[in-house]
């Protein structure tokens, strides 16, 4: 058997083809169905999303400081600003009308139709009411490095990926709904010190949260047939929960640095 294994070596080297082309490709896995892929994809987002943090959780659980709740909208808005220039990305990837028509209402809705309106004055007037000027808000360098660097990352995963990544990242949507409810009640229960129009944001975003998540999954459900793609699709969504992990972690250990 070594000796006919040795031949057949000296065989495709004579003929000059490389180990690589003589060896059979390995089997294609199976493609998991739709309703496989769609549990994978929500399993990060239980697993992964970013309501397991320990910084929201002490949110939800009435443990911050006004200091700390103010740090956290400053540094969240950061990421909030970046929301539509994202949107534009994706949009500008998609294939049709139809499809761009979908993903451009994503824009207004943070950007608004005219000025005054949107989830990012929204998230403005959410830090007023904790006691902040926008002016300090929309200054770039009111949000910390960690924060800058994980948003950037997200950008331009979205600038450089394919449409399907940048779909797929999308989906801690599937999880914001649930993730809002919680904060209005934490905020209406635990710092009452915050105006309740403040909260304007997080009462909008349950609704349009399960109206884009939903336009989301189906497209990635369309798209992810291949199982490579599925994988990939299910890494998009694994490496957006690890962007929204790393901005808390930088807040939560900016605080704990003042507190020492």
């Amino acid at each position: 058997m070594k000796t006919a294994a040795v031949n057949t070596a000296a065989e495709d080297a004579a003929a000059g083809r490389t180990v690589a082309e003589s060896t059979p490709p390995a089997p294609l896995a199976e493609p998991w169905s739709p309703a496989e892929l769609e549990a994978r994809l929500r399993a990060v987002g239980e697993e992964r999303y970013h309501h397991r943090h320990p910084f929201n959780i002490r949110m939800h659980g009435g443990d911050l400081s006004p200091e700390e709740l103010r740090r956290w909208i400053v540094n969240r808005f950061h990421y909030q600003r970046h929301i539509p220039v994202k949107d534009a990305l994706i949009t500008a990837k998609l294939p049709t009308s139809e499809l761009r028509r979908m993903w451009l209402r994503r824009i207004q809705d943070h950007d608004g139709s005219q000025s005054g309106e949107g989830g990012i004055e929204r998230w403005l007037r959410l830090g007023e009411a904790a006691g902040l000027d926008r002016e300090t808000m929309l200054r770039t360098d009111s949000a910390l490095p960690g924060v800058r660097l994980a948003v950037d990352g997200y950008v331009n995963f979205c600038r450089l990926g394919s449409p399907l990544e940048a779909v797929a990242a999308s989906l801690t949507e599937l999880s914001a709904p649930d993730l809002m409810r919680t904060r209005i009640d934490a905020f209406e229960r635990h710092y009452p010190w915050i105006e309740s129009e403040g909260l304007a944001y997080f009462r909008t975003r349950v609704a349009q949260g399960r109206r884009d998540s939903r336009e989301a999954l189906d497209l990635v459900l369309g798209w992810a047939r291949a199982r490579d793609d599925q994988e990939r699709a299910v890494a998009a969504l694994r490496f957006k929960c690890d962007v929204l992990w790393s901005l808390l972690d930088a807040v939560d250990r900016a605080g704990r640095r003042e507190q020492e």
